[in-house]
C-alpha cells in the first residue's frame, strides 16, 4: 500500500518530493519502509562539511540533530572510511548496511590451514563450511536498500557520499518513529524507541542496551576530528531523560541472560556449543574443564569471525567443528555465550593458549580484510573484557589481551598456518581506551622499552591483498607499524624464518605478520638513529620510523628477559609445557619442542608475565582420564615478534629495562 508521511511545518517550497513511501511494512522487518521527502539542500551539504550535513538532514526529516549525531557516533564515531564497508557490510557515518554488495567469499574458519584445537594428542580438525546465501541475510544487514527507497537516492551514493548517507539514516529514524506511532518531535527524549529500532536488534534487551548507549553519548556530548578531517561536535545534554517505555511497543522478542557469564551492562544470551560424541570415538566441539580451580585463565583472545552472525552461530553449534566462548554482533553489540569459562574452547590454534584463555569472536564477513568495526561492538566487547579480566585477574595489557594474530604457533610446522585476525585495522588504542587502560608514555625519553603507539587514523601503511593478491588495499587507518632491516624504507623488511623457512623476504600483504608490530605491544630498544628506532624482534634488530613530530612509539618501563651469563642463545617456545618428569603414568609426555627462533646473547625482550609449565590432557569424550599436568619448570611470556612466545625461566635473567 503506497502512502506518505505527514511531517510538521512542511510546505511545497520547503521540500521537493522524490517519491512516495510504503506506509505499512511486514512486522518481520526491523525498519519499516516509510518515507519522508527530503529537500534539495541535502545534495549540497557534503561541500559544507559533515556537521552541516547532520543539521540539514535533521531539519529535513524532523529528527533532533542530537539524536542523529548520537546514533551516528555509536555506529561509526562519525567516520566515513572513504566509502569502504564495515565488517558487517555497513557504509558511511550512519552505518547503512548493504550486504548484497559486501558479502564474504569464504568464512575465516574454513581456510584449512589452522587446527583450532592445536593439540597433537588428537587428530587435526580441519572441517569445511559454507557461506550463507545472500537471500538468507537478515533485515539488519540490508538497511541501505531501505534508505534508498525512502530517499530516492541511488544506493551507490548512499555508500560513498557522507551527506547522502546521513540523509538515509535520518529517513530511517523518522520512519521508525512513525511506525511506533510517535510524532516527529523536536525533543530528543521522545526518540528512544526509534533509536532502539535503528539498532537492527530483534530482541528488546539488545535494542535497549544500544539505545542507552546512544543517549549516554548525547548526555555526555562528544567532539572529534573524523578520518576525513571533519570537526564534528555534539553538545552535551546532561539532563536528558529518554522515554524508555516506548520500547514496550517495539514488538521485539525477549531474551533471557540466564546461564550467561556476562556483565549487566551488555545484552547477552546463552546459545550453547554442543559437547557431543560422534563417529568412531571422536567428539567436539570443546572440552569440559574446571577452570580456574584446576588451571588459571591468563589470556583473552580477540578474533573476528569472517562469517555472518547466523552462519557463525550454526558453526559453533556443530559438534564436529570448533568453538569459542563468546560471539559479538557487529551491528548492535549483542553477545551470545557458547562455552562456560570453566571449560576449554577450541579457538586459538594453540592448545596451551586455549587451555589458559577465553575466546571472543567478533562478527565480520567481508572478503576484504580492510574493513572497520562499529563503535557498538567495540563498546560491548570492552565491557565484556573488563568483566572477565576483573573476574579472573587478567591484566589489561597487550601481553594478556591478545589478538588471534598474536597467538604463537605451538610447533615449528604450525607457524605458517596460524590465523591473522583481527588484523591491522582493529583499533587497539581506542579499544584499550574503552577498557579504561589507554596506552601512553610511562618513562622518560631514551628508555630501554617502547610501547608501539601510532595515531590510528593518520597511520596508513600500504598493504596488498585485501581484495586481489598483490594489489594495494584501500587507504585505511591502522594499528600496525612496519619493520625494516636498516633505518631506511628502501631496505628489506625483517625476515621471519618461521613463516618462510627458506629465508624468503617478508611482504606487505595484509595477512603477512612477519615484519610488523602492533599498537600496545612493548619491545626492548636495540638502537636509535635520528627518526628511527630499533627493537629486538625475532632474534634480530628491527627498525621502524619514529619521528618526534609524529611518533609511532612512546617510551615505556618494565621488565625484560635476556640470556643468563654464559649462554650465547636461548630456545624460544610456542607453548609452555611441563618437563617430562612431571607426567604421571597414563599421560603421554608432550614434547617441549622449541620454535626455529633463538633469543641471542645481548638481546632483550619485554616480559609479559610468568607461567607454570602446564598441560591439559583431554583426548577423549569421557572426562575420567582428563588431567592437568603441572611441572616445576617456569616460563616467561615475552613479546618476541608480532606474536608472543615463551622462554624457560631457567634460561634467562629478568631485569628492569634500562636506557
Amino acid at each position: 500500500m503506497r502512502g506518505s508521511i505527514t511531517a510538521p511545518e512542511a510546505t511545497v517550497g520547503h521540500r521537493r518530493a522524490r517519491g512516495t513511501a510504503v506506509a505499512v511494512a511486514s512486522a518481520a522487518l526491523l525498519l519499516p519502509l516509510l518515507g519522508v521527502a527530503p529537500s534539495d539542500s541535502a545534495e549540497q551539504s557534503a561541500s559544507k562539511g559533515l556537521q552541516s550535513a547532520f543539521a540539514t538532514a535533521a531539519a529535513e526529516y524532523h529528527v533532533p540533530q542530537s539524536v542523529l549525531l548520537g546514533v551516528s557516533y555509536l555506529q561509526s564515531r562519525w567516520d566515513t572510511h572513504a566509502g569502504a564497508p564495515s565488517v558487517s557490510g555497513g557504509y558511511g557515518p550512519m552505518h547503512l548496511t548493504d550486504a548484497r554488495t559486501a558479502i564474504a567469499e569464504a568464512p575465516h574458519h574454513s581456510e584449512g590451514t589452522e587446527d583450532a584445537r592445536g593439540d597433537s594428542s588428537r587428530a587435526t580438525l580441519l572441517p569445511d563450511t559454507k557461506v550463507p546465501e545472500t537471500s538468507q541475510l537478515p533485515a539488519r544487514l540490508k538497511t541501505l536498500t531501505k534508505a534508498a527507497q525512502l530517499t530516492d537516492l541511488p544506493a551507490e551514493r548512499l555508500r560513498t557520499d557522507a551527506a547522502a548517507n546521513v540523509e538515509g539514516g535520518a529517513a530511517l529514524l523518522a520512519a521508525a518513529q512513525q511506525d511506533l506511532g510517535e510524532p516527529l518531535s523536536a525533543d530528543p527524549a521522545d526518540w528512544y524507541g526509534a533509536v532502539a529500532r535503528f539498532s537492527g536488534a530483534d530482541d528488546s534487551a539488545t535494542a535497549a542496551t544500544y539505545a542507552n548507549d546512544v543517549f549516554d553519548v548525547i548526555r555526555d556530548g562528544e567532539r572529534r576530528t573524523t578520518d576525513a578531517g571533519q570537526n564534528v561536535t555534539l553538545a552535551a545534554d546532561p539532563g536528558l531523560r529518554p522515554a524508555t517505555a516506548q520500547l514496550k511497543r517495539a514488538g521485539l522478542r525477549a531474551v533471557s541472560a540466564d546461564g550467561t557469564e556476562c556483565p549487566r551492562t551488555v545484552s547477552c544470551e546463552w546459545i550453547p556449543a554442543p559437547y557431543e560424541e560422534f563417529g568412531e570415538g571422536d567428539y567436539g566441539n570443546h572440552d569440559l574443564g574446571d577452570r580456574p580451580a584446576s588451571q588459571s585463565i591468563k589470556y583473552i583472545v580477540i578474533h573476528d569471525t569472517e562469517g555472518t552472525w547466523d552462519g557463525v552461530l550454526k558453526m559453533v553449534q556443530d559438534p564436529t567443528y570448533v568453538s569459542w566462548n563468546y560471539t559479538l554482533r557487529s551491528t548492535d553489540g549483542h553477545i551470545a555465550q557458547h562455552v562456560k569459562a570453566k571449560d576449554v574452547a577450541w579457538h586459538a590454534g594453540n592448545w596451551d593458549i586455549n587451555a589458559r584463555s577465553v575466546g571472543l569472536e567478533h562478527e565480520g564477513f567481508l572478503a576484504s580484510p580492510d574493513a572497520w568495526y562499529t563503535e557498538a561492538m567495540y563498546r560491548s566487547s570492552a565491557r565484556l573484557v573488563k568483566y572477565l579480566a576483573k573476574k579472573y585477574g587478567i591484566p589489561l595489557d597487550r601481553q594478556h589481551i591478545l589478538g588471534h594474530d598474536n597467538v604463537p604457533g605451538p610447533t615449528t610446522s604450525t607457524i605458517p598456518g596460524m590465523h591473522t585476525d583481527p588484523g591491522p585495522y582493529w583499533d587497539w588504542q581506542h579499544y584499550f581506551t574503552l577498557l579504561g587502560h589507554p596506552f601512553h608514555r610511562t618513562a622518560k625519553a631514551g628508555s630501554g622499552l617502547v610501547t608501539v603507539l601510532p595515531e590510528f587514523g593518520e597511520n596508513q601503511p600500504v598493504y596488498t591483498g585485501c581484495v586481489t593478491k598483490g594489489q594495494p588495499c584501500a587507504a585505511h587507518g591502522s594499528s600496525e607499524v612496519r619493520l625494516y632491516s636498516q633505518p631506511d624504507e628502501t631496505s628489506p623488511l625483517i625476515k621471519d624464518i618461521g613463516l618462510r623457512p627458506k629465508g624468503d623476504d617478508s611482504t606487505i600483504d595484509v595477512n603477512d605478520v612477519g615484519s610488523r608490530v602492533s599498537t600496545g605491544q612493548r619491545y626492548a630498544v636495540a638502537g636509535r638513529d635520528g627518526d628511527w628506532t630499533a627493537i629486538w624482534y625475532l632474534g634480530q634488530k628491527a627498525w621502524f620510523e619514529n619521528p618526534k613530530k609524529q611518533p609511532t612509539a612512546v617510551s615505556a618501563s618494565g621488565l625484560v628477559a635476556t640470556p643468563k651469563a654464559g649462554l650465547t642463545e636461548v630456545p624460544v617456545y610456542g607453548r609452555a609445557y611441563p618437563e617430562k618428569e612431571a607426567y604421571p603414568a597414563g599421560v603421554p609426555v608432550q614434547a617441549v619442542s622449541p620454535l626455529p627462533y633463538k633469543l641471542l646473547e645481548g638481546q632483550r625482550y619485554a616480559v609479559g608475565g610468568k607461567v607454570a609449565g602446564e598441560y591439559f590432557y583431554a583426548p577423549t569424550f569421557d572426562t575420567a582420564p582428563h588431567k592437568v599436568v603441572i611441572g616445576t619448570d617456569q616460563y616467561y611470556e615475552i613479546q618476541f615478534g608480532h606474536r608472543v612466545a615463551f622462554v624457560r625461566a631457567a634460561d634467562v635473567r629478568v631485569v628492569p629495562s634500562a636506557s
